[in-house]
C-alpha cells in the first residue's frame, strides 16, 4: 500500500513538472516546421516563473468564482491523473474511485468554472470567448459519451486500467475497425478541447478570434500562472489517456519496483513526443476553420464514433 502511495505521488509529480516541457517541445517544434525562430522549449517554466513573480490584479466587481477558478483549473487534472494510468499499467491506490465517466465530469468542471470566471471578470471578450468554448464543449460532450459508450462495449468496463487490459493490450483487438475509428474520433476531440488548429489557434492573440485564450485574460500574476499551467497539465493528462488506454501500455511500468516506475517516466515521454510529433504535423497542415465550421468538425468527429460504437456492437 505505501508503494502504491509513492506511485501515485510520482505520477502526479510527472504531471505537474513534464507538462510545461511537452508544450514547449510542440511549440518549439511547430516554430521549426514553419521555419521560425521561436523560443526554446523550457519558454513555458520562464512564463511561469514570470507570472508567479508579478503581483496579481483583481477586480474589485469580481465574485469569488473568479479569485476560485485558478485553483479549480489547476487541481482538476491533478485529480484525473489518480485515476489514469500514466506511469504503471496495473491499478494504484485510487485508480477505482471513478471511472473514465467521472474522469471526464472533473475535467469538464475546470472547463465550466473557467468559462463562469471570464463571464464574471465582465471584459467584453471575455463572455465572447466562454461563449464560444462552451459552444466547441456541448458539440464534444456527445462525442465523449459515444466514446465512452464503445469502450464499455468492447471491454465491459470504464475504468482505464480494466480498459487497457482487455482492449489494448492483444494486439489483435488494436486493429479492430472500432478501435481505428474510435482513436480517430479522440484525437479530433482533443484538437477541439484544448484549442489546437483547425479548432483554434492558441499562437494567435487577435480577441476577436479568441477561443480558449479568451477565457484567460483578465487573470494577471498567479492566477494567470496557475491557469496556465493547469491547462498545460489538462492537455497532458488527455494525452495520457489516448497513448496509455487506448492505443499502447508500451513504456508503463508492469512491476512494482520502483526501478520499474522511474524508468517509466523517460518512456512514456518518448511515447508522448512521438505523438506530439504527429500534432505538429496536422496542425503545420491545416488552417484554422471558420466560427461556423467547427460545428461540421465535430459533427464529423461524432458521426466516426457513432459508427465506432455500431461496429463494435455488431461485431462483439
Amino acid at each position: 500500500m505505501g508503494k502504491y502511495l509513492l506511485f501515485n505521488i510520482l505520477q502526479v509529480l510527472t504531471v505537474l513538472v513534464f507538462s510545461p516541457l511537452v508544450i514547449g517541445v510542440l511549440n518549439r517544434l511547430k516554430e521549426i516546421v514553419q521555419s521560425k525562430h521561436g523560443p526554446g522549449i523550457l519558454q513555458p517554466y520562464r512564463d511561469l516563473w514570470k507570472l508567479f513573480s508579478k503581483d496579481e490584479v483583481v477586480s474589485e466587481e469580481s465574485t469569488w468564482i473568479f479569485r476560485a477558478t485558478p485553483y479549480v483549473a489547476f487541481v482538476t487534472p491533478l485529480f484525473v491523473t489518480l485515476l489514469i494510468p500514466v506511469l504503471t499499467s496495473y491499478p494504484l491506490f485510487w485508480a477505482f474511485m471513478a471511472d473514465m465517466v467521472g474522469a471526464g465530469f472533473v475535467l469538464a468542471l475546470g472547463g465550466f468554472f473557467a468559462a463562469l470566471a471570464a463571464v464574471d471578470a465582465a471584459n467584453p471578450y471575455g463572455p465572447m470567448g466562454a461563449s464560444r468554448t462552451r459552444m466547441v464543449g456541448f458539440l464534444g460532450e456527445p462525442i465523449f459519451i459515444i466514446v465512452f459508450f464503445t469502450v464499455s462495449f468492447v471491454a465491459d468496463s470504464t475504468i482505464p486500467y480494466i480498459v487497457q487490459q482487455k482492449w489494448v493490450t492483444p494486439l489483435s483487438n488494436f486493429f479492430e475497425p472500432a478501435h481505428i475509428l474510435l482513436l480517430i474520433s479522440f484525437i479530433m476531440l482533443i484538437l477541439a478541447e484544448k484549442g489546437r488548429i483547425p479548432v483554434d489557434n492558441p499562437s494567435g492573440h487577435f480577441e476577436l478570434a479568441m477561443i480558449e485564450e479568451s477565457k484567460d485574460l483578465e487573470y494577471s500574476g498567479k492566477g494567470a500562472a496557475l491557469m496556465k499551467w493547469g491547462g498545460w497539465m489538462k492537455f497532458f493528462v488527455l494525452m495520457n489517456i489516448f497513448l496509455n488506454v487506448l492505443v499502447t501500455p508500451w513504456g508503463l511500468a508492469s512491476t512494482v519496483q520502483l526501478s520499474a516506475v522511474l524508468l517509466a517516466v523517460p518512456l512514456v515521454l518518448f511515447k508522448i513526443l512521438l505523438f506530439i510529433i504527429f500534432l505538429v504535423l496536422i496542425e503545420s497542415s491545416l488552417a484554422k476553420l471558420r466560427l461556423f465550421r467547427i460545428s461540421e468538425y465535430m459533427s464529423t468527429a461524432f458521426i466516426i464514433a457513432v459508427i465506432a460504437m455500431l461496429t463494435s456492437v455488431f461485431t462483439g
